[in-house]
């Protein structure tokens, strides 16, 4: 059977339509955080305040538990997204029963079982994609943890502040990627809800997927919280912001 005539045409758009959305943001959002504010490069200046103020710190007990509590929660989704891919692979090995579940549902597209398969099968390869950006957050965070205990005591860093800041320049681009990676993963779970309105119609995943751009986008580049990190801390700005 030809793959191409499993889908409609109308499928085929909106699938391209999404897989480019997708590349397209995550790219944009990479390239955005360089010139203008963004919720991960604002959060990145407070990251690297806080290795280097755990530079002057001896002992680092409160940075070692910054870092495990950083990564207990790319260790939470790691683990949930390992049981939502094996409930999607359940309802794989019972598509026809599914399949007819969804068709009796209103509104919802009536389709074969094998396009039922397509359907769950991408939001698999979305979930797997989120699992192996989730895994490799948790892994950059023991890293982190590596170089804060490799951290030179204070003493040698007040002998020159250049290696102090370069130090902690280091350690923030590390917790600066762990965090991007964790970033990705919780962007596919946004995706992925996109690809629910998929067993609907084509139509409605095609507005699902500028609905999550649009939410995307206020959260990491328009978001309230964003405008309370960003702004300099003086209380004028506190009461204009929380009125």
């Amino acid at each position: 059977m030809n793959i191409f005539s499993i889908l409609s045409i109308y499928d085929w758009l909106t699938l391209a339509w999404f897989v480019a959305a997708w590349t397209v943001y995550a790219s944009y959002a990479r390239r955005a955080q360089a010139g203008r504010s963004s919720l991960l490069q604002v959060t990145n200046r407070y990251r690297y305040e806080w290795l280097l103020q755990s530079t002057l710190r001896d002992p680092r007990m409160v940075d070692s538990t910054i870092t495990q509590m950083l990564s207990t929660t790319p260790s939470f989704f790691c683990s949930t997204t390992i049981l939502v891919i094996g409930g999607l692979l359940a309802v794989l090995g019972a598509n026809e029963k599914a399949a007819d579940l969804v068709r009796d549902i209103p509104f919802v597209a009536r389709t074969t079982a094998m396009v039922f398969d397509i359907k769950l099968m991408a939001l698999v390869v979305i979930f797997v994609y989120a699992f192996f950006r989730f895994s490799w957050s948790m892994r950059q965070y023991t890293f982190v943890a590596l170089v804060i205990g490799a951290m030179p005591p204070p003493s040698i860093f007040s002998i020159n502040e250049s290696d102090r800041q370069a130090y902690a320049k280091k350690a923030a681009g590390l917790v600066a990627l762990a965090a991007e990676s964790f970033n990705d993963g919780l962007r596919a779970y946004y995706f992925a809800f996109a690809v629910v309105g998929w067993f609907v119609s084509p139509v409605v995943f095609f507005l699902a997927t500028i609905a999550v751009l649009m939410i995307l986008y206020r959260r990491e580049f328009k978001s309230d919280v964003l405008a309370m990190l960003a702004q300099s801390g003086s209380q004028t700005d506190f009461d204009r912001l929380n009125p």
